[in-house]
């Protein structure tokens, strides 16, 4: 795996490492952060055991799971992460996730990423289809997938439990023709 080609013009996403905990917890123990996630706030054992099972995760082989810190060129500081999920090798589809620390929300961080992790499945894995969810009033998100040139498909109803009930999804989509259109 090459992760030198997941870098952009403002941030580069590199392999998480254990002391990484640190920086997530910095976002994910705030509760405007997992306003639509089915964990969190975190307490800091929250946020070191994540990393720890990041890391269990990035020896596995085969390897379905990346787990990205995004840094940020111009101050070398951690400010999300990103993910990358093989979820079918058989029909080459992955999925994508991401989580920017509010600092640096409205900066265009999270379209960068996305751009990212799109690019390295269809590059890296040869993917037919890489896909991403998010709760409907998480307009942010939505207007990241749009940017990236994600197709919305449609609804996912009640299909995550979180804190206060169950949560639907929007689905969204990109297939590997339509990416390479783009480029």
């Amino acid at each position: 795996m090459n992760t030198k080609k997941l870098t952009s013009t403002r941030v580069y996403l590199r392999e998480i490492n254990e002391k990484d905990w640190v920086d997530v917890h910095e976002y994910a123990s705030q509760e405007k952060v997992c306003k639509y996630q089915p964990w969190g706030p975190n307490t800091e054992e929250d946020s070191k055991v994540f990393v720890e099972e990041v890391l269990i995760h990035a020896s596995q082989n085969p390897r379905t799971r990346f787990v990205f810190s995004i840094v940020n060129k111009e101050n070398q500081r951690m400010i999300g992460v990103g993910e990358f999920n093989i979820r079918d090798f058989n029909n080459r589809t992955g999925e994508i996730a991401y989580i920017v620390n509010p600092n640096y929300w409205g900066n265009g961080f999270g379209t960068e990423v996305a751009r990212l992790l799109v690019e390295f499945g269809f590059s890296e894995f040869k993917l037919h289809r890489i896909y991403a969810t998010c709760d409907p009033r998480n307009i942010g998100s939505s207007r990241v997938l749009e940017k990236i040139g994600m197709t919305k498909e449609g609804r996912i109803r009640e299909d995550l439990l979180i804190k206060e009930g169950w949560r639907d999804s929007l689905l969204y989509s990109v297939l590997e023709q339509e990416w390479s259109n783009k480029i």
